[in-house]
């Protein structure tokens, strides 16, 4: 097909190059998640890099871009139950006030959601 416009990802070269950044960004995903529980507390490098590798993820889907690399709604929500007890169980050793600890909760849970849901969204929008 080579290029059908001129926009930044309407080529095959483009899509390839999205499409190997988006599967680097799920795969560092699994791996933390997977991975030792300690590099998933919150003062640690995967405990604020997984977010904001699930941030991208979601503006890339957002901008109509991605969705089809990106796991099922379910898995990401997994990932969100185990994210979020590590953080739930390491956070207070960091010494937060309530009120960070509150909205940082808030903040990691809405990235997860927010991803889901927009998988969700792409999934419905295909079966129509």
């Amino acid at each position: 097909m080579g290029t059908w416009g001129s926009g930044n990802f309407e080529s095959d070269t483009a899509l390839d190059h999205l499409s190997i950044a988006v599967d680097r960004l799920v795969t560092e995903v699994a791996e933390a998640i997977a991975g030792d529980p300690v590099d998933l507390e919150p003062d640690e490098y995967w405990g604020v890099a997984v977010p904001c590798n699930l941030e991208l993820l979601h503006v890339l889907v957002q901008a109509g871009y991605g969705a089809e690399s990106l796991p099922e709604a379910g898995v990401v929500k997994e990932w969100q139950r185990t994210f979020m007890a590590v953080w739930e169980r390491t956070v207070d050793g960091l010494g937060p006030s309530p009120s960070f600890k509150e909205e940082r909760r808030s903040v990691l849970n809405r990235t997860f959601d927010q991803l889901a849901d927009a998988i969700t969204r792409h999934l419905t929008a295909d079966r129509n």
